[in-house]
Order: C-alpha cells, then sequence, then structure tokens
C-alpha cells in the first residue's frame, strides 16, 4: 500500500517542480530567471572582455582553452583578427541584448512593477512565461554560433550591410555564425515586444485603488516608458532583421547595391541600399540607449530619495523627462550615422535634436542634487552604487557632447573614444543601477540581506576600475586609436601608446576580479545572510508593505519622507490617510 503512495506523492512533487520552475507563470518566479539569465550573460560577455583585453595588450599572448574551442579562430591559443571580431560581436550582443536590455526591464520590472503598483500579478501571466523562454532560446541560438565551422558572427552588434547580407563569400563568420545571429535577434525581438506588451497592460489596467500616475513610484514610470520605446522600436529591427535574413537566404537585395563585387565575384543580387539597414539599425538603436538607461534613471532616483530620506524632488519634473526623452530618442538616430555621408543640413537638425535630447536628462541630474541636498544621507551600499551612476553618467554624457557635433564626430567617430563613451554612459551607468538595485532589493525578492562590507569593497573596487578602464580610452580616441582593431602594433601613432593598453588590461583584471567579491556576496548571502526586516530600509512604496492577505489601497504619493508632524520619518502608500502628514 505505502509504496504507490510514495510513487504517486514524488510524482505530484516532480509534477509541482517542473510546472513552478519550467513553466512558471508567477511573475516572481519569471522576474528570477530574468535576472540569473542575464547574470549568466555578464560572466561569459565579462570573461570574453577580459580575453580581448589581454589579446590588445599582448597580442602574441596564446590562451590554449581557446584554441582547443576554436582551432581555426586561434590556432595554438594565438587569436586572428577575424576571430577578436568574433569575440567583440558575441561581447556587445551579450551586453546589450541579454544582460542591459533584460536585467533592469524584464528582470526588476517583472519582480516589482505589479507589487508597486498593488496588483497581483502581470496582466498576461502565460505571456510572460513565453517572453520569458523564448528571450532564453535566443540566448542558447547565440551561444551556439561557437561551435559551428566557419565560427560566430564578425559584424560587431551593429551588422552592418552589405557584408552582413552576403553570406560566406563575405568571408570567416559570414556565413552560418552570422545566419545564427540574425535568427537569435530576431527571437529575442519578438521575444521583447510580447514583454512590453504586458508591461504597458498591466500598468494601465492593473493598479491598485488610490494608484493614480501621481502617486506612482518613479520606477514605475520608467518601465512603462521603456515598454514603448521596447515595442516601438524592437519592432523595427524585427522588420530589419527578416529583410536581411531574407537577403542572405532568399536572394533578395534589400540591402546589397548593384554592382557589387566581392573576392573578385561580382555579386549578382542588387538594387539596394546598405545605408537602409543603418536608418533601420539606428532608428532602433537609439531608443535602445535609453531602453537600458531610464529604469537605471529610475532606480537611482528611488533609491536617492530612500536613503537621503527625503521626497524626491522635481517629481513631475523627472516622470515628465522620462516621457520626453522616450519621444526624443526616436528623433536623433542619425547622429550615429554622420560618417555615412548625410547632407550637411541633415548632419545639423539630428546635432540639434541630440543636444536637445540632452535637457531632461540633465533636469533629471539636477533633480537628483536637489534630492540630496539637506538630506540625511546614508551612505549604504545601494546608495554608494546610486552615486556612482550618477558619476558615470554625467562622465559619459560630457563626452556625448562632443560626439554630437558632426565636425568632432567625423574625426572621433571610428576611434575608441566611442566605446569609452559608451561602455560609460550605458554600459557602466546600467550596471551600477543593476548593482544598486540588487543590493537595494535583495531583501525584498530573498528575504536575507546582503554583506555590508563585502558590498562596500565590491563598490570602490569596481568604481575606480571602471574609470581607470575607461577614461584613458578617451585620450587613445583623440590620439586616433582605431576601435575594432585587434592590435595597432603595426600603426606608429598608435603603437606608442601601448603602454596605456596594458594600464587598461590591468585595471580590466582588477575591475573584473572584483566581481567575484559581489558572486560571493549573492549567494552567500543567499544561503547564509542574516534575515531581512519586512521594510530594512524603511522605505515607502507598496514592495515593502507590512499588510498583507488583501490587496492594498493607495492613500498618499511615492516618496513621503521627514514629514512635519508625523509619527515616523516615513509614511507609507497604503498607510491609512489619518496616520498623518
Amino acid at each position: 500500500m505505502s509504496e504507490p503512495e510514495t510513487n504517486s506523492s514524488l510524482g505530484r512533487r516532480r509534477h509541482l517542480l517542473w510546472f513552478r520552475y519550467i513553466f512558471a507563470t508567477d511573475h516572481k518566479t519569471v522576474a528570477l530567471q530574468y535576472y540569473a539569465l542575464g547574470l549568466g550573460a555578464v560572466l561569459i560577455a565579462m570573461v570574453l572582455s577580459v580575453i580581448m583585453r589581454l589579446h590588445l595588450a599582448w597580442p602574441q599572448l596564446a590562451i590554449p582553452l581557446l584554441g582547443r574551442l576554436s582551432p581555426t579562430g586561434a590556432p595554438g591559443g594565438l587569436i586572428t583578427p577575424e576571430y577578436y571580431l568574433s569575440l567583440l560581436t558575441l561581447h556587445g550582443t551579450l551586453m546589450i541584448f541579454f544582460v542591459l536590455s533584460t536585467v533592469p526591464q524584464a528582470g526588476f520590472g517583472n519582480y516589482l512593477l505589479p507589487l508597486q503598483i498593488g496588483a497581483p500579478e502581470m496582466a498576461f501571466p502565460r505571456l510572460n512565461m513565453v517572453s520569458f523562454w523564448l528571450t532564453f532560446a535566443s540566448l542558447l541560438v547565440l551561444l551556439s554560433t561557437l561551435f559551428v565551422s566557419d565560427g560566430p558572427a564578425i559584424t560587431g552588434w551593429t551588422a552592418y550591410a552589405p557584408l552582413s547580407a552576403l553570406g560566406s563569400i563575405a568571408g570567416p563568420g559570414e556565413g552560418l555564425g552570422q545566419t545564427l545571429w540574425l535568427v537569435s535577434i530576431g527571437m529575442f525581438c519578438a521575444a521583447s515586444v510580447l514583454s512590453a506588451v504586458n508591461f504597458i497592460v498591466t500598468t494601465l489596467l492593473c493598479r491598485a485603488p488610490g494608484m493614480d500616475f501621481e502617486r506612482l513610484p518613479l520606477t514605475v514610470w520608467a518601465w512603462f516608458v521603456t515598454a514603448f520605446l521596447i515595442l516601438l522600436s524592437f519592432s523595427v529591427l524585427f522588420a530589419a532583421d527578416i529583410l536581411l535574413l531574407l537577403d542572405r537566404l532568399a536572394g533578395t537585395g534589400f540591402f546589397i547595391p548593384t554592382g557589387l563585387v566581392v573576392s573578385d565575384q561580382l555579386i549578382s543580387q542588387g538594387g539596394g541600399s546598405p545605408l537602409l539597414w543603418q536608418h533601420l539599425f539606428w532608428f532602433f538603436g537609439h531608443p535602445e540607449v535609453y531602453i537600458t538607461i531610464l529604469p537605471g534613471m529610475a532606480v537611482v532616483s528611488h533609491v536617492l530619495s530612500v536613503f537621503s530620506r527625503k521626497p524626491v524632488f522635481g517629481y513631475r519634473e523627472i516622470a515628465a523627462a522620462f516621457v520626453l526623452i522616450g519621444v526624443l530618442s526616436f528623433g536623433v538616430w542619425g547622429h550615429h550615422m554622420f560618417a555615412s555621408g548625410m547632407n550637411p543640413y541633415m548632419s545639423m537638425s539630428f546635432a540639434v535634436l541630440t543636444m536637445a535630447i540632452s535637457i531632461p536628462s540633465a533636469v533629471t541630474t539636477f533633480n537628483w542634487l536637489g534630492t540630496l541636498w539637506g538630506g540625511r544621507i546614508e551612505f549604504r551600499v545601494p546608495m554608494l552604487f546610486a552615486l556612482g551612476f550618477v558619476s558615470v553618467f554625467v562622465t559619459g554624457g560630457l563626452s556625448g557632447l562632443l560626439l554630437a557635433q558632426p565636425s568632432l564626430d567625423l574625426y572621433l567617430h571610428g576611434t575608441v573614444f566611442v566605446v569609452a563613451h559608451l561602455h560609460l554612459v550605458m554600459g557602466a551607468a546600467a550596471v551600477f543601477a543593476i548593482f544598486s538595485a540588487t543590493y537595494f532589493w535583495f531583501p525584498c525578492m530573498f528575504g536575507r540581506m546582503m554583506h555590508e562590507g563585502l558590498g562596500q569593497i565590491h563598490f570602490w573596487l569596481t568604481f575606480a576600475g571602471v574609470y581607470c578602464v575607461f577614461m584613458p580610452m578617451h585620450f587613445l580616441g583623440l590620439e586616433g586609436e582605431p576601435r575594432r582593431y585587434s592590435s595597432v602594433a603595426g600603426l606608429t601613432f598608435a603603437s606608442r601608446l601601448t603602454h596605456l593598453q596594458v594600464f587598461i588590461t590591468a585595471a580590466a583584471l582588477v575591475t573584473a576580479a572584483a566581481q567575484a567579491l559581489f558572486l560571493l556576496n549573492f549567494f552567500r548571502s543567499l544561503m547564509w545572510g542574516a534575515s531581512a526586516p519586512r521594510n530594512p530600509w524603511k522605505a515607502t512604496t507598496l514592495e515593502w508593505s507590512t499588510q498583507t492577505g488583501k490587496r492594498p489601497v493607495v492613500h498618499r504619493g511615492a516618496y513621503e519622507y521627514s514629514l512635519p508632524g508625523a509619527p515616523r520619518d516615513y509614511l507609507m502608500q497604503d498607510d491609512p490617510a489619518t496616520a498623518g502628514g
């Protein structure tokens, strides 16, 4: 009698585990799956970046394990120029799509948006599940390019035509690897659009009673605006991706010009324009910058208020700035194409719009300073990473003012100056926001506290490392060092600055090693961290609410701190209206 019951019980447990973790529709589980995916992707991307840095500093350095992975791309462990471009392509694709576009929005957004608006779940739970597994499948397709015969794609994360449209005739990495890259990106676009629809509908229709738009946390505003950016921009990239696949596989010529000769062979396809791909890609590409950074700006606004014990300075202005940034981001794509030979009057219009989009960002930055001014600042780890975000975001933004000028961009566009700018304003800033959010919401997500001392060391090593890596790159770019080169040893004007490459590589190795402290802190805290109080930061938004078992009713705004006459220095959004303030 007992044996069938035991087998039946075991079968039920397996069934529950299968549906809890594989076919999970709970927004918290899906969010953690996205976070885990992003964590895996960033670790792979970090390894790739370390390999590239080692090669740039010491081009003749052999990496035996790489030779085993790709005997043709790295024979004897020595990286060929083509394989360097493959590593660069994979690094950029992983970071921009699977880390920076995924973790702030789909990771933290899926977990916290329903909690912060008082919704029991996302509007379409099954669509949420499908979005994640489609994203996961697209990551597997991308990583599979490491193992194809002609190697991963070498076209960078931008996949510029016409070479990306031709197939293997264009050279190594332009065959099956490039095709799989396009399939991966198409799948990612579809998953992102589905997720964006879910975010928009949830925000519009699932808010708790009393949660009007002027009471939304700024994080919800950012996820909402970002969802529209994803919906509109990834749809365009998806269409462009399909057209490029048709050029490669079906003999069309959307992006292939007439009379193109490659490897002494006349290409029969033609009638298209390589610049059309650039227009379509960058129409997606610049909103993508704000897809990665807007959630981070909101996290910083949120965390600065909590640890300054002050209401957000200029709440309405910041929310309006998020919306304005979203609108303007669709009108500045041309500044990525100043070097393409566009009409000077068109260049001027894009330059003006590029300068204009810096205004709402500047308004937000000054409001952050206003939030800090006169506050009772607590320098906890989430606050340190939020302040670090402000620093690198402003620093990177200042170099963007130079690139917004067509005459300056013509010189700087092909140099590592652009690499430094991109990594500061988009990469490092967004990663700092992810760290801030992780340390801040870890108690909410896992019920435990992360170790403060390890977090402090992690911050200072990372903060110093980021500046030591990317500030010297600006000087290399001003000197004219080209980007995408696997080695500059043959360039006389660049080779005299080889010592800077060695310094940058050393700083990059220290910065990468510092992330081991984060991993140690994360998994140690997950298993053995101190139990977290229900509201350890004394925050005001609904994810920290102590009222469980019923849907909250919202009585006040999201950032009511240090109000005169209040019984404590914070009032939660679902505190009764009679609680003071």
